[in-house]
C-alpha cells in the first residue's frame, strides 16, 4: 500500500459508522444443521430516520442473514400465530411491491387490508435515497436506481406517474446532470500508480460512444506502452469491412456469438493492455466484465468502438439517455407511493416536494392503517392453505405467522423457491435461473467540488480500482431540492460500478456470484479506503486534502442488484412464453409473483409493470 491509513484519515472521526438495524438476530431459535443451533438476537428496532444512514447501507448487516440459513438448509421453530388478517400480503416493499398495494387497491378496493413485509430497515428496495446533513445544507444521492427510462414506459406505468402526479417535462426541465459528459474538461479517465506505474489524470476522454469525427487525441496521453496506444490509434482510424461478402444477418449472427475481447484480438489487433482499459467499463451500467459481453452488445448497448471495422461507421453513436431522474433517484417515485398508501406517513407530500418532505417512519406499522409496512421482516415461508396464504416471517419479535386471502411475492426471483417450497419443480428451477448482479454504490460527501472544478471535470473512470466510475452528484432540482451546478459547496461524490470476478470464473453466473462473494466479505473499512486512495490521488494535486474534506461515507452494497437480462453468450434464443423468467413468474393459487426479474429487465417501469400482471392475476373474491 502506498499510502498508510493514518495518512488517508482513516482514524478521523467523520460520520461513516452508525450503529447497524438487527445487528443481531439472538431471539431466532435456528438449527443449522443436526444437532448444532445457532441464537440471532432480535432487531433493536426502527433507525428515526433511515435515508440518513451512513456506514455500510443498501443489504447491511441483519437485512440478509435469515435469508441465507433459509438457503442453507436451517430448520425453524414454530412461529406464534397472530390475530392480524389481511387480504393481501406483499413480500417486498420495493418499487414493485409498492406498485403492486397500489394496483391491489385499484382493483379490490381503498378498504383493503394489505401489509407488506421488508428485510431491510428502509423501503423502496434499491431505489434507495442517501441523506447528508454533515456539510450544512440538505444532500441528496443515489443510493440505487437512477433513471426514469420514460420512452419505454407502457400505458400502465404512464398512468400511475399520472396518478403520482410525476411529470416528466418538468423532471427533464430540471436537471443539469449528465454524468460528467458536459464538463469544461471530461469526461475524465484517472490512471492509478499501484496499477500504471503513476497517478495520471487524462481529461476529454473520448473512448466510449465515440463517433466518426470524434478527437481521439486523448490516446497519446494514456500511460500505456507506444504499442498498446498505436494499436487504439488503428482501431479508431480504420474505415473498413472484414466480413465483406457476407450478408448483414450473417454478420450478425458472428457478432453475438463473438465475445467483445476476442473481437478486439482477432480482428482490431489489439494486445491484452489496450483491451484492458475497457475491462471494467460496463460494471455501471451492466454489472459485468467486459467478457461477458458480446461484440454486438458492445457496439449497440455500450458504445464502444469497432463497428467501423465491419462497415457500419455511419451507425457509430454519441452518448444521448435524456432520461428523467429525481435528486434521489427512484427512491422519490417509492416515497409517492408510500406516501399514498399509508396515512400520516407524509404530510401533503406532492411529486413537486417529495425530495424536500418530511416522512414519519412511525407511521408505517399502524394498526389503524389500511396498509401497513413493515420493516425489518424476513419472510421465510408462504404456503396455501384453504383460505389463502400463510406468511412466516422473522420479525421485532421473532418468528411470527400471518394470514391473508392473497399474496405478491415481489422479492428477487432465487430466493422464491425457498419461500415456497410447494411450487411446481419446473417453475422453481426457473426462477433459480435468475442470477442477480451486484452492485455498489459508494457516496462521499466532500466539503466542496472546489478540486473538480479546477480541474475541470465531474466524472472520472478508474480502468485500475475497484470502482469503475465516480461522478459528483448535484444538478438535479426537481421534487422541491434544488443543488445546481454552480454550487461548489458541499456535494456527494458517487464510486459506481461492481466488483471484477477473478480471472477463473469462467461462465457469466459464476461471475456474479464470485463478485457476490467479494462484495459480501468487505468491510466497510475497505470500501472507505479505497475511496481515500483513490481521492488522495485523483484531487490531492488539485488541493484536495483527503484528511479534512471527506465529511461522510455511505456504501450502498447490493450483492443481489440489477435483474438478471439474457445475454448473447449465454443465453439460448428462448421460444416465446417458454423463457425462464415467463415460467418462474406463474401464478400459483392465491400466490403470484412481481419484482422485475419477472420481466427480465433492470428497470423500474419493468417492476411496475409486473406488478400490475400479477395483482390482475390474483384470483378474485
Amino acid at each position: 500500500m502506498r499510502a498508510s491509513d493514518r495518512n488517508l484519515g482513516m482514524g478521523r472521526a467523520i460520520s461513516r459508522r452508525d450503529v447497524v438495524q438487527g445487528a443481531g438476530l439472538a431471539a431466532l431459535a435456528l438449527t443449522l444443521g443436526p444437532p448444532s443451533r445457532a441464537d440471532l438476537s432480535t432487531p433493536t428496532g426502527l433507525a428515526p430516520y433511515p435515508p440518513a444512514k451512513t456506514g455500510l447501507r443498501g443489504s447491511h448487516a441483519g437485512s440478509f442473514e435469515v435469508a441465507h440459513a433459509l438457503r442453507d438448509g436451517a430448520e425453524f421453530a414454530a412461529p406464534a400465530r397472530l390475530k392480524e388478517a389481511y387480504d393481501l400480503i406483499i413480500v417486498g416493499a420495493g418499487i414493485s411491491g409498492l406498485a403492486a398495494a397500489h394496483f391491489y387497491q385499484a382493483r379490490f378496493g381503498k378498504d383493503s387490508r394489505i401489509l407488506i413485509l421488508e428485510n431491510h430497515d428502509d423501503f423502496g428496495g434499491h431505489a434507495r435515497r442517501n441523506e447528508f446533513h454533515q456539510g450544512g445544507p440538505l444532500r441528496l444521492s443515489l443510493g440505487g436506481t437512477h433513471n426514469l427510462e420514460y420512452w419505454q414506459f407502457s400505458k400502465v406505468v404512464k398512468q400511475m406517474m399520472k396518478d403520482l402526479g410525476i411529470d416528466i417535462e418538468a423532471l427533464l426541465r430540471g436537471r443539469e446532470f449528465d454524468y460528467g459528459f458536459s464538463a469544461r474538461n471530461g469526461p475524465a479517465m484517472w490512471f492509478d500508480k499501484e496499477t500504471y506505474g503513476t497517478d495520471k489524470l487524462v481529461t476529454n476522454y473520448t473512448l466510449e460512444w465515440w463517433r466518426p469525427g470524434d478527437s481521439i487525441e486523448c490516446i497519446n496521453e494514456l500511460p500505456i506502452s507506444t504499442d498498446a496506444r498505436s494499436q487504439l490509434q488503428n482501431l479508431y482510424q480504420a474505415r473498413t469491412n472484414i466480413f465483406d461478402g457476407k450478408s448483414r444477418d450473417e454478420v450478425d449472427a458472428l457478432l453475438a456469438k463473438t465475445s467483445y475481447p476476442d473481437f478486439l484480438r482477432t480482428y482490431a489487433g489489439l494486445g491484452r493492455e489496450a483491451i484492458q482499459i475497457f475491462d471494467t467499463s460496463q460494471h455501471g451500467a451492466w454489472g459485468v466484465e467486459l467478457r461477458a459481453l458480446s461484440a454486438a452488445e458492445a457496439f449497440y448497448y455500450s458504445g464502444l468502438p469497432g463497428l467501423n471495422l465491419v462497415g457500419r461507421a455511419d451507425e457509430m453513436e454519441s452518448r444521448d439517455y435524456p432520461a428523467a431522474m429525481f435528486p434521489d433517484g427512484n427512491a422519490s417515485v417509492a416515497r409517492l407511493l408510500a406516501a399514498r398508501l399509508i396515512p400520516g406517513l407524509a404530510s401533503d407530500v406532492t411529486a413537486d416536494n417529495v425530495a424536500v418532505a418530511s416522512f414519519d417512519y412511525a407511521a408505517l406499522d399502524q394498526a389503524q392503517n389500511s396498509v401497513r409496512l413493515r420493516l425489518n421482516a424476513t419472510a421465510l415461508r408462504s404456503c396455501q392453505t384453504s383460505a389463502g396464504v400463510d406468511v412466516t416471517y422473522f420479525g421485532a419479535n421473532g418468528l411470527e405467522r400471518v394470514s391473508a386471502r392473497h399474496c405478491v411475492l415481489a422479492g428477487y426471483h432465487s430466493m422464491i423457491p425457498y419461500l415456497c417450497p410447494d411450487l411446481p419443480d419446473a417453475q422453481k428451477e426457473a426462477l433459480r435461473y435468475q442470477v442477480k448482479i451486484p452492485l455498489v454504490l459508494t457516496n462521499v460527501l466532500l466539503r466542496s467540488s472546489d478540486a473538480m472544478d479546477r480541474l475541470g471535470i465531474n466524472s472520472v473512470r478508474c480502468p485500475g480500482r475497484m470502482h469503475r466510475s465516480l461522478f459528483m452528484f448535484k444538478g438535479i432540482n426537481t421534487g422541491g431540492y434544488a443543488h445546481p451546478m454552480s454550487d461548489s459547496g458541499p456535494v456527494p461524490l458517487v464510486f459506481w460500478g461492481s466488483l471484477s470476478p477473478p480471472e477463473e470464473a469462467r461462465t457469466l453466473k459464476d461471475q456474479l456470484r464470485a463478485s457476490r462473494e467479494k462484495m459480501l466479505h468487505l468491510d466497510f473499512e475497505d470500501y472507505e479506503r479505497e475511496v481515500r486512495l483513490v481521492l488522495s490521488g485523483l484531487l490531492g494535486p488539485a488541493g484536495f486534502d483527503v484528511k479534512k474534506d471527506i465529511l461522510a461515507i455511505t456504501v450502498n452494497r447490493w450483492p443481489h442488484g440489477y435483474s438478471y437480462e439474457y445475454m448473447d453468450l449465454w443465453d439460448e434464443d428462448f421460444a416465446e412464453g417458454q423463457a425462464p423468467h415467463e415460467i418462474a413468474r406463474k401464478p400459483f393459487g392465491a400466490i403470484c409473483i412481481a419484482n422485475a426479474d419477472a420481466g427480465a429487465s433492470a428497470y423500474t417501469h419493468t417492476a411496475i409493470d409486473e406488478a400490475y400482471r400479477a395483482v390482475g392475476e390474483l384470483p378474485g373474491r
